[in-house]
């Protein structure tokens, strides 16, 4: 019989094991990164910021099982890095968004919807945006409805 004093920790190995039972928790959650890449884009809510481009950096992490592309060693089975870097650069050039909110949402949608990743973490920052600052930004985690 454990004693009182293992009590709470008694407590959080049955949180912990209900948790792991959750189907969310059941899957395979490998990771898929794309990190540092530079988009040069309309970006801002000031004046002069619509009449320039500014470099908006992501870092993506995106929940995808690696498990078959590992097995066969065919790229048509995994999450396609350099797709994904097309596509989200293609997106955020059009959008010319005022806030870099918009361009982590839109970005972590195109993930989870157009590429099928489990969860995502996009990290968009805008270097520079505050002169006594090095970096600017918004991190946010998605995951997929499915």
């Amino acid at each position: 019989m454990r004693s009182i004093a293992n009590g709470p920790r008694l407590v959080n190995e049955v949180v912990e094991y209900k948790l792991r039972q959750h189907p969310y928790w059941q899957r395979v959650l490998d990771i898929i990164f794309l990190h540092g890449l530079k988009v040069d884009c309309v970006i801002g809510i000031w004046e002069w910021e619509r009449r320039i481009t500014q470099t908006v950096i992501f870092d993506l992490d995106m929940g995808f099982d690696v498990k078959r592309a590992a097995e066969t060693d065919d790229v048509v089975d995994t999450l396609s890095y350099r797709d994904v870097a097309k596509r989200i650069t293609t997106h955020v050039k059009l959008t010319k968004a005022k806030l870099i909110e918009r361009l982590a949402e839109e970005a972590a949608a195109i993930i989870l919807d157009e590429f099928g990743a489990d969860w995502c973490r996009v990290r968009a920052n805008k270097r520079g945006a505050v002169s006594t600052a090095g970096d600017v930004g918004v991190v946010i985690e998605r995951r997929s409805k499915n």
